[in-house]
């Protein structure tokens, strides 16, 4: 049997503001971050430098807690009481259909929360303004800038990130490697249309026109898959759009490219073999595309 702990933001972020700024970031630390610190160290993410850190990685997709002020209040707001026991119902939801495959948590206690995106990253802005972190087994949040849209989707984000959760419970993470990469991203979005239908996938799988764009992709994609590290893969994942506002360079590839070819290239595997979307969940990149030799030269749209 397993818990869900649920740390509330909404009262980490009312919170700050009776802090002074110098205090700000140590009471976020103490609030919230800490239920996550075991997950940063499994990253080898240091939880505290002068540098680089959990916060400063956080910073990059949220509002900082030294530039939460009142303003942002009424999107706190917004993360209610119904909305959290919202959220609790979908980590269930998610969890209980891998429970009625067979497929039981190997964990006691799932921690989650709630991040407040901030819109002019681009993170949250080339996202639609929400997205998520669930890929350590035991820690999930979700970073959402709430409105009408996004609310809506917590639940599907909620599905994506806990296929992460489930899948790595099981399968032992590689680095990084593209191939798992994009047949974990596959893996989580063909969840969320088993769970919510097609209208909630994601913007990283409805933004291009695989119809003609695929055979672009593909061929850059396979090209590329035996990169075995994410520093390396992730241009590759996320597109030139997002690795270039990073400073990074540019791979020919239109935004969350490689998400889309990992939904498709695991659409393409569940109805060649009829495996079901959970049980394909807990196996390995190498078997799921030893099954999918032909989907590489095959029109799929």
């Amino acid at each position: 049997m397993y818990n869900i702990h649920i740390i509330k933001s909404n009262n980490v972020y009312q919170g700050l503001l009776d802090q002074d700024y110098k205090h700000k970031n140590q009471y976020f630390k103490d609030h919230l971050l800490k239920f996550y610190k075991e997950k940063f160290k499994i990253q080898n993410i240091p939880y505290e430098s002068e540098h680089f850190d959990a916060l400063s990685l956080l910073n990059a997709t949220h509002v900082s807690p030294q530039a939460f002020n009142t303003n942002h209040m009424k999107e706190v707001a917004l993360f209610d009481d119904v909305f959290w026991n919202d959220c609790q119902q979908s980590l269930t939801h998610a969890i209980s259909q891998f429970e009625l495959k067979g497929i039981l948590s190997r964990i006691n206690q799932y921690t989650f929360t709630v991040l407040l995106g901030d819109k002019e990253k681009p993170s949250m802005y080339l996202n639609q303004n929400y997205g998520g972190d669930g890929g350590i087994p035991g820690y999930v949040y979700i970073s959402l800038v709430p409105n009408e849209y996004t609310l809506d989707r917590v639940k599907s984000a909620i599905a994506h990130e806990m296929n992460h959760n489930f899948r790595y419970q099981y399968i032992r993470w590689d680095g990084g490697s593209l191939a798992e990469l994009i047949v974990a991203e596959g893996l989580a979005e063909n969840f969320v249309e088993k769970l919510y239908g097609k209208d909630y996938l994601g913007p990283w799988v409805t933004t291009i026109n695989w119809s003609e764009q695929q055979e672009k992709i593909k061929s850059i994609i396979e090209q590329h898959l035996h990169i075995s590290n994410s520093f390396e893969a992730m241009p590759y994942l996320y597109g030139d759009e997002f690795t270039t506002s990073y400073g990074g360079q540019p791979v020919g590839l239109p935004h969350a490219a490689g998400y889309t070819c990992g939904y498709y290239l695991i659409k393409y595997y569940l109805e060649k073999t009829e495996c079901t979307i959970e049980t394909a969940t807990i196996k390995s990149a190498d078997d799921i595309l030893r099954e999918v030799d032909d989907f590489w030269i095959t029109n799929t749209a």
